[in-house]
């Protein structure tokens, strides 16, 4: 049988160097050189054989792609080249398919077949042998080495063409030794370029030897660990950066003789995201830009649009660019493919489809490996086996996965580079044109429900409640709104997927309440175009949307919303329904907040005697209801009846739900909160503080509820008298929440507004007015005008504008306040009473005490009417009252008025409450002002014994009762004592309050004052 021969030579002669390769465009070697083309031949008999001109060439470099970005691996690579240490090295470049892998390697040859010809003498006997004179490389080998045999075929034809005689007499296998044999025994330079290399196994016998005159670069989609050794050294390619991106965008839609293109910059930055940097799809959208003569804007919405095809907007195979074989959907085929026949057998592949629904930026580890997860790929895996596995696929334990099965998958894919795996973090990303590739492969098309399905349970499955890692609510977050965006639909069967709901709570319980609101209301849209008003899930994505407007402020619009979704329930579900009692509570709790305490607590009260008969009494939903009712009691007044119904909740709780259970904390912290307004603000202190103790153990320090407990812990110190620990711990709290939860997130708003509160008292009124001035611009920014917090806002910060002297100006804020409040939450409404009471006080720091006590009275009035005789806003404006009337003159009215008040406050919150102590000493100055001083400092001397009694010697009152009994008893003739009472008061208010607290600066008058009375007395 003759020979088969296929063999091509061209030759230009001139002196210079000879070089091998199937396409001499891409070689470049000085003018006067030698080429020698040598294509693969299959040989049997081999021919004759001749001396090559050094520096060879073997093989095809591929030429430069066109307009061509310079990597600044390449840069390593050419300094790897220029390094003498270097020789005897191998690189292996590692990376994606399309990253651009092989046009490094062939940037890097060129780079040394360009140093070798300018070299290259032709004349061996003058070539150095001291291989410290040159690294110019005397043979490159190029070879498209994708399976065992294509580099075998290669060392062949390197073989026939370097080793003295040819390879007459050997086979294949033998030849290609030979050629390894020369390589470790000769002089020259060398250098073997692999491309395209499958797996390390490929080259098993064949890698070229490591010799101080070689070099070897391999290029492969692998990352496995057995490419790297002492001497083997793993590069990753990544993307294009966005300025490489822009500018090779900008080079290849621009083409000679084709209209001037109008994309703007943005334009073409958008697009290299859309495409993730990727050089391969960059490439082929431009090429497809070119041939279509569409704008990127229009380009990009195609894009967007996944009802279409990738491969419908890239060119036809015929029209690809720089010489590629396949469009960018198709170029992680054989990865894949190849990927699904690693240990574990049959896993790799159904891991990629669930990470290509998923969120290309990062999926949690324990999503890919959740249960849902293992028994999709556990079914993948049967289906493949039953159609035919192949033997060495040994599937153990009857074909059931686990997770370290899937943890395996994982590492699969990220060996052969099709995602990023990172084991620290513990998680995964993936390009999102593979993904994109997976997803619209015609096989996973077609169980792509199935897909979906068990990518929405492994999420549901990992989702903690309540969220305690906040970052990794985040992504789950992020890969739910991926999976919805790609593959909606196929949430909605007979049902809503739970992870529908899942994930609007979740949004609304990380700060974005507005979001939630929007989100629900979509689902509910949703749900009642596809599963019917009636339907139960409808139901209750009205019934979330209704929660999430009342944490974003509107309540008249929230009691509205659950009066409407209540009737429906009523007749759709029934009255003993779980979801029908469920919004009857919510209904009950909004009448509270739109004012009507009275009638949300008949209402709670009505629904717990249904709740037990439905429920019984240990029932969670039953358990809430009595904590609302308690609550309610307290904001009507009786705290004492509202503390004692949380000490019989927490009872309960802890017996039905166990100590560490978030309700149980809840009414801990519920608890701890009444017994400050009930006056005992050191024992709340102290439950705040044991409550803080357990919610770092069972929630950890990030939780949200472990953050409210901080919040009301340095609030209720600074009751306790402590301003400056207060600003301390609310400073530290800032910080942790701006980091936690975000800076527009509501509990972050609302702890600025607690430490601009706390400045103020510790006397810093400037720089707490500066605060609240920023924090309502951002209130204003993230909640709107007509939110509940900032409309608390605007009114502390009009209560600090008059403290720093601008009086009229917190009248004309109160004012307006007032219009917005009656228009939002009505004349009844706490806040709006509240809002009058703070008008009526200001107008007579203005001057206006008739206007400010007719606007008191009429305000007592409604208050009466609206929370009873014994509320405590009710008392206040008592107390405010009485004092408006001592500063017209009517000091014996004020005096009544005050003896009326302190009896009835002590019935209703105890002697040592901290209001009831504030009222004694203010009956006590106005017994002073009506010249009774001696039975006034004999009241103030009681007072003050009580306050270091109930608060501590620290507390600003204990202070200001020191305050005005020395003031009596400079009033009372001692001059002397005044000014040293004075005197040690204020070295403890320097020590306590710090100098530049107002109190601070009017004792030091006061001190003086009555210094100077002591020496004109005795002068």
């Amino acid at each position: 049988m003759p020979a088969e021969t296929d063999m091509t030579r061209v030759s230009v002669r001139g002196d210079g160097s000879l070089g091998a390769g199937g396409d001499i465009r891409g070689n470049a070697l000085g003018d006067g050189s030698t080429v020698t083309y040598i294509e693969h031949q299959i040989m049997q008999e081999v021919a004759p054989w001749f001396q090559p001109s050094w520096p060879v060439l073997i093989g095809v470099i591929p030429a430069r792609a066109g307009y061509y970005q310079r990597r600044p691996l390449a840069r390593e690579l050419a300094e790897e080249f220029e390094c003498r240490e270097a020789m005897g090295r191998c690189q292996v470049i590692t990376g994606a398919g399309g990253v651009g892998k092989t046009q490094l390697a062939a940037e890097y040859a060129r780079t040394a077949l360009s140093t070798s010809a300018l070299s290259g003498t032709g004349d061996e006997s003058a070539l150095p042998r001291d291989e410290s004179e040159s690294t110019a490389v005397e043979l490159l080998l190029w070879v498209n080495a994708t399976s065992s045999q294509a580099v075998t075929d290669a060392y062949v034809v390197a073989a026939q063409v370097v080793i003295p005689g040819g390879t007459t007499g050997l086979d294949a296998n033998e030849a290609a030794q030979q050629f390894l044999a020369w390589l470790g025994t000769t002089t020259r330079r060398w250098l073997i370029v692999l491309d395209d290399v499958t797996a390390p196994s490929t080259l098993t016998g064949l890698w070229p030897p490591e010799v101080s005159v070689g070099q070897v670069l391999v290029t492969t989609r692998s990352r496995d660990a057995a490419w790297t050794t002492e001497n083997r050294t793993l590069l990753q390619v990544g993307m294009f950066t966005p300025a490489q991106s822009a500018a090779y965008l900008r080079r290849a839609i621009a083409r000679p003789g084709r209209s001037e293109r109008t994309d703007s910059d943005s334009d073409v930055a958008a697009l290299a995201v859309d495409l993730g940097h990727l050089p391969l799809a960059l490439a082929q959208a431009a090429a497809y830009l070119v041939d279509t003569g569409r704008e990127i804007s229009r380009y990009r919405a195609l894009l967007a649009d996944r009802a279409r095809l990738l491969t419908h907007l890239v060119p036809d195979i015929s029209g690809l660019p720089d010489a590629q074989t396949l469009t960018v959907n198709a170029v992680w085929d054989i990865s894949l493919a190849l990927a699904d026949t690693y240990r574990p057998f049959g896993l790799a592949k159904p891991m990629m489809e669930i990470a290509a629904v998923l969120s290309d930026n990062a999926i949690p580890e324990q999503v890919l490996t959740a249960s849902a997860v293992r028994s999709f790929l556990g079914h993948h895996r049967a289906s493949v086996v039953a159609a035919g596995a192949p033997e060495e696929s040994n599937v153990a334990n009857g074909g059931v996965v686990d997770d370290v099965d899937a943890e395996d998958a994982l590492r699969i894919l990220h060996r052969l580079n099709l995602l990023d795996h990172d084991p620290n973090s513990r998680t995964v990303r993936v390009h999102q044109l593979i993904q994109r590739a997976v997803r619209e492969n015609e096989d996973v098309r077609a169980h792509l429900r199935e897909l979906v399905s068990a990518s929405a349970d492994a999420l549901m499955e990992v989702w903690p409640d309540p969220e305690r890692d906040t970052m990794l609510a985040l992504l789950l977050r992020t890969n739910a709104d991926e999976l919805i965006a790609g593959s909606e639909s196929y949430l909605w069967q007979d049902e809503a997927h739970p992870m529908l709901f899942r994930l609007g709570r979740s949004r609304g319980e990380s700060g974005e309440v507005r979001g939630a609101v929007e989100y629900f209301e979509r689902l509910a849209d949703e749900a009642h175009t596809i599963l019917g008003l009636d339907h139960p899930d409808t139901l209750a994505a009205r019934h979330e949307n209704a929660y999430w407007r009342g944490q974003a402020g509107d309540v008249a619009e929230t009691l509205a919303a659950y009066e409407r979704l209540l009737t429906d329930q009523l007749r759709v579900q029934g009255p003993d329904h779980l979801h029908t009692l469920t919004t009857r509570n919510e209904v009950a709790y909004w009448q509270g907040e739109m004012g009507d305490v009275a009638g949300a607590i008949a209402a709670t009260e009505e629904l717990l005697v249904d709740q037990v008969r439905v429920l019984g009494p240990d029932h969670p939903l039953t358990l809430a209801s009595r904590g609302n009712a308690a609550g309610w009691r307290g904001e009507a007044g009786d705290v004492a009846g509202s503390v004692a119904a949380y000490e019989d909740l927490l009872t309960d709780r802890l017996r039905v739900l166990g100590p560490d259970h978030p309700e149980t904390l809840a009414t801990r912290g519920q608890l701890a909160h009444e017994r400050g307004e009930a006056g005992d603000v050191a024992g709340s202190v102290a439950a705040y503080e044991d409550l803080l103790t357990d919610r770092l153990r069972v929630l950890g320090p990030d939780h949200p509820d472990t953050l409210v407990t901080r919040n009301n812990l340095a609030a209720m110190r600074g009751y306790a008298g402590d301003a400056a620990g207060a600003v301390s711990a609310f400073g530290d709290l800032l910080t942790e929440c701006e980091r936690v939860l975000g800076p527009d997130h509501p509990r972050t708003l609302t702890t600025r507004g607690n430490l601009a509160f706390w400045q103020a008292e510790l006397g810093d009124v400037q720089g707490s007015r500066s605060a609240y001035e920023d924090l309502l611009a951002d209130r204003l920014r993230v909640l709107g005008p007509d939110h509940q917090d900032t409309l608390t806002s605007r009114s502390d910060l009009a209560g600090v504008q008059g403290e720093a002297g601008d009086v009229l100006g917190a009248v004309s804020s109160y004012e307006q306040l007032l219009a917005d409040r009656l228009r939002l939450l009505g004349p009844d409404h706490p806040d709006t009473l509240a809002t009058r009471s703070n008008l009526a006080g200001w107008r007579g720091e203005a001057g206006d005490l008739q206007g400010a006590i007719v606007a008191t009275e009429e305000l007592l009035n409604d208050q009466l009417r609206v929370l009873g005789r014994d509320h405590p806003d009710t008392l206040a404006t008592r107390n405010n009252l009485a004092g408006r009337r001592g500063q017209t003159g009517d000091v014996v009215a004020a005096i009544t008025a005050y003896e009326d008040l302190l009896a009835d406050q002590v019935r209703v919150l105890g002697a040592d409450h901290p209001s009831v102590l504030a009222t004694r000493g203010n009956l006590a100055g106005w017994q002073g002002e009506a010249g009774d001083v001696s039975g006034a400092r004999a009241a103030q001397a009681d007072l003050l014994a009580d306050r270091l009694r109930v608060l501590g010697s620290d507390h600003p009152d204990t202070l200001a009762t020191r305050h005005n009994l020395a003031a009596l008893q400079g009033q009372a003739g001692d001059a002397a004592g005044a000014a040293i009472a004075y005197g040690e008061l204020l070295a403890d208010m320097f020590r306590i309050l710090g100098p530049h607290h107002p109190l601070a600066f009017d004792t030091f008058c006061q001190m003086q004052h009555w210094k100077n009375q002591t020496t004109s007395d005795h002068g």
